[in-house]
């Protein structure tokens, strides 16, 4: 395909899908998006409202469009030598901030989000009730949202099935959580557009600080700002993880400058979710392979000012932080491959022998896809500090992710915030798929407000083709890994 149609394509599709994302956002209640309620001064919503048919419908051509997209833009991406070449070039990057890429349409895209209602989860239903029982005094990892007052209107709008669990996020989220509420009062829609909020500012965040680590603007937008996926399932799906991802860029971004700061934002991240602790071990991979001397000075700072902001918080959030935790680990989702694992075990061996087992297999299978992804990138990443972090923390994060027995797409988010930092190659296209199935797989997103026929297909998605394509992915890495498909379709040019 030629470049310029290749373009027009892209472009097309890019446009569509994201009016088909806006277009749910905007509309009435439906079975992707939650009803929250009067809207006090927050904005409110369109007086349509779609059936659970069409909202899928058109939730699945939005993804489908959005995933086609990417992929055009990304056959348009330069060599890994010479992406590599940018990436590390500091007059390439000093030329790029110089210029500065434009901030008008992820500025419009944030503004746009902010008139949306969250779709394709009731997460966003749950952050506001953790937030409201914090805010008044209970507490959110001890009392589920079942066992405080049916009479309050924000934490009475939980849906099934989280009526009856306690929250499973740290403590910094129900930080968050709880000054949304104090903003938001008690009005669901209030308080739910204040953590939307937090979320745009986050996702505009992470492109500035992709931008000023010398990432190209392209790929930046192409992988983040820009990709449909990230912006349904991330930004308009208001999830915690955006969040997260955005201080665990910032913390891989500033390690080079202040240990200091970046064992603070570490601390965060990991106290928003206890996984995105493999920023740390990324940090400290990063100034061992490229700041020996001076490692254990600056290890030292960072671990300090992680448990600064570690330890009050959890002293804050009390002694039952971890308590869901412990119970969602062996959670196994419809949509991994490791489900057809558990429901062929079933019944061999008892339900509680099949988990366990799963459990320890998908270790096995993250330690392997921890060397496959390590293989896959190697060469992909500036040879600074910075870059070989944020490389690390993709390889770690993604292979918890792709290995994990409980995993949903905005898990992915750290991935794709970090991506943009490596140079092109096969492992783009792979991750293309991954979160375009998944995103898939949970539509149209609640387990309430579907007819008996669209349910049937959409569990009959999450269920059969979806974990045979985590298979593929898993295939698709190792092939890669083993043959060294990672690389440009271009050669490297020989040495001199």
């Amino acid at each position: 395909m030629a470049t310029g149609v290749r373009e027009r394509a892209a472009t097309t599709a890019l446009v569509v899908s994201f009016g088909l994302l806006l277009l749910v956002g905007v509309a009435g209640e439906s079975a992707a998006k939650p009803g929250l309620g009067p809207r006090g001064w927050a904005p409110g919503e369109l007086a349509w409202t779609p059936g659970p048919a069409l909202v899928t419908g058109l939730l699945w051509v939005a993804y489908g469009l959005g995933a086609l997209a990417v992929w055009l833009r990304l056959r348009g991406e330069p060599s890994v030598v010479a992406t590599v070449g940018m990436l590390g070039s500091v007059a390439q990057r000093a030329r790029r901030r110089l210029a500065g890429p434009s901030w008008t349409v992820p500025l419009a895209l944030g503004v746009l989000a902010l008139l949306t209602g969250p779709f394709g989860s009731a997460d966003h239903t749950n952050y506001a009730a953790y937030g409201r029982i914090s805010a008044l005094g209970g507490d959110p990892y001890l009392t589920p949202p079942s066992g405080w007052s049916p009479a309050d209107p924000v934490v009475s709008a939980v849906e099934p099935p989280w009526t009856d669990t306690v929250s499973v996020y740290g403590p910094f989220a129900t930080l968050l959580q709880t000054l949304t509420s104090l903003v938001g009062g008690p009005n669901v829609r209030q308080t739910v557009w204040c953590w939307q909020a937090i979320v745009v500012l986050a996702w505009l965040g992470v492109r500035w600080l992709l931008l000023r680590s010398g990432a190209p603007a392209r790929r930046v937008d192409t992988l983040w700002t820009l990709n449909p996926l990230v912006f349904g399932v991330g930004v308009l799906g208001a999830h915690v993880d955006l969040v997260a991802a955005a201080l665990a860029v910032a913390a891989l971004v500033l390690a080079a400058r202040s240990p200091l700061a970046s064992g603070v934002l570490t601390g965060l991240a990991v106290s928003c979710k206890i996984t995105y602790g493999v920023v740390a071990l990324a940090v400290l991979l990063g100034w061992w392979a490229h700041e020996r001397r001076s490692f254990g000075r600056h290890a030292l700072s960072f671990g300090l000012a992680a448990l600064v902001v570690v330890v009050p918080l959890h002293v804050w959030a009390g002694p039952h932080v971890f308590d869901q935790l412990d119970r969602a680990r062996r959670s196994i989702s419809l949509a991994t491959p490791w489900r057809l694992l558990y429901e062929a075990l079933t019944g061999p061996m008892s339900s509680g022998t099949a988990r366990s087992l799963v459990t320890w297999l998908a270790v096995v299978v993250a330690l392997v896809l921890v060397v496959v992804l390590a293989r896959v990138t190697r060469g992909l990443a500036p040879e600074t500090a910075t870059g070989t972090s944020a490389r690390w923390a993709l390889v770690l994060g993604a292979a918890y992710t792709l290995a994990a027995p409980y995993s949903l797409p905005w898990y992915d988010l750290l991935t794709w915030a970090l991506l943009p930092v490596l140079a092109a190659s096969v492992l783009d296209t792979v991750l293309v798929v991954r979160l375009a199935t998944m995103a898939v797989a949970y539509v149209p997103g609640r387990v309430v407000g579907m007819t008996p026929t669209v349910e049937r297909v959409s569990l009959w998605v999450r269920r059969t083709p979806v974990p045979y394509a985590g298979l593929l992915v898993w295939g698709w890495l190792i092939l890669a890994a083993t043959r060294g498909s990672s690389r440009s379709r271009e050669p490297r040019p020989p040495a001199p």
